[in-house]
């Protein structure tokens, strides 16, 4: 497979403390508790508004207003309570060098994507970055990979995306290319499988032979 997309959280990066502090954070905002740990964590991965939606029952004025209380943290400090998965780095050098189209698609803001791969030093070796916007634009993940694809110019015989959560793998088969999971995100266990990806990696190493 020439082109290869990739999730960003959980993917390529720890995000969780960034993004479970900004939501408690604009959760508090609305005189909401915090809640427990295994439902902030099931918030990483989904569009912000489906998660406010889906799991603290936000729907209109106040889905926005908790949106915009999240991104108010998340601009300041959150983006950067971030870390690199280990052996993503490695793994890009290597695929790039024998000849890898490779490209990000994720639910994050591309603005803050891009921030966070130039942070990390990686932002070089992707051709694309293709987020949603801070209007609420791209924000469902056929969207995001189909943006990426059109970016490389991807076929889609050749393409495969490379994500930690279901919608990623339900992304990647609406647009109709390969769908590849990796275990050590943020997915609850058998989510991916359930989701009906093609293969399932433990670690960058056994990504990376699986391309190569």
């Amino acid at each position: 497979m020439k082109y290869l997309f990739f999730d960003l959280d959980g993917t390529l990066t720890y995000s969780d403390e960034g993004i479970t502090k900004s939501i408690v954070y604009a959760l508090e905002s609305l005189g909401m508790p915090r809640p427990d740990e295994k439902l902030l964590r099931a918030c990483i991965g989904p569009p912000l508004t489906d998660g406010f939606a889906r799991y603290f029952h936000l729907t209109g004025e106040q889905n926005g207003l908790a949106v915009k209380k999240f991104r108010e943290r998340y601009h300041d400090v959150g983006w950067k309570e971030n870390r690199l998965i280990e052996g993503a780095k490695e793994a890009l050098l290597a695929l790039k060098e024998r000849g890898k189209t490779l490209a990000v698609a994720t639910g994050k803001p591309t603005v803050f994507a891009e921030r966070i791969l130039s942070y990390f030093e990686i932002r070089d070796l992707f051709s694309c970055v293709a987020g949603s916007g801070l209007d609420g634009s791209c924000s469902k993940k056929r969207e995001e990979i189909a943006a990426a694809m059109n970016g490389v110019r991807a076929s889609a015989h050749e393409s495969a995306m490379i994500g930690d959560r279901k919608n990623d793998i339900e992304g990647a088969k609406a647009c109709g290319i390969f769908a590849a999971g990796v275990s050590f995100g943020y997915a609850e266990e058998g989510e991916l499988a359930r989701a009906g990806a093609d293969i399932v990696f433990d670690d960058f190493i056994q990504l990376q032979q699986y391309f190569i």
